[in-house]
């Protein structure tokens, strides 16, 4: 399986496990699953923690998320013209840009995008996982 990770069940498995349902982890252990992330997850990441509602161990962000990507098995899903533009087409129920770019890159590049975010989980254009 193919799948496309929100920035919030990215965090949860490395900050949160229990929060995971059995489904989705079993999802993420399982080594024959393609798992990807967007780049506009770490940014939203970085965002979190500029505002103070993302506490890690290190000071540094940019750095903890640079050390969890180079020992994290995920492939990145490159930000391309198509998903820019798919970006402002895709039928999501409102205007928050990193949720449209997130289920943008799933349909752009057929991967079932993994979330609990109800309303990504009502767009009809992207096959889901929660």
């Amino acid at each position: 399986m193919r799948c496309l990770l929100d920035t919030h069940i990215l965090l949860w498995s490395l900050l949160e496990p229990d929060r995971l349902s059995s489904q989705v982890r079993q999802v993420l252990d399982d080594p024959g699953n393609e798992l990807w992330l967007s780049p506009i997850s770490l940014w939203e990441i970085t965002i979190l923690a500029a505002k103070g509602r993302l506490q890690i161990e290190s000071q540094d962000i940019n750095a903890w998320l640079r050390e969890v990507m180079s020992r994290t098995p995920l492939r990145e899903a490159p930000l391309t013209f198509e998903v820019a533009l798919t970006s402002r087409t895709i039928d999501v129920s409102h205007q928050d840009p990193a949720d449209r770019f997130i289920a943008a890159t799933a349909q752009v590049y057929d991967l079932a995008l993994v979330t609990v975010d109800q309303r990504l989980l009502q767009c009809g254009q992207v096959q889901t996982l929660s």
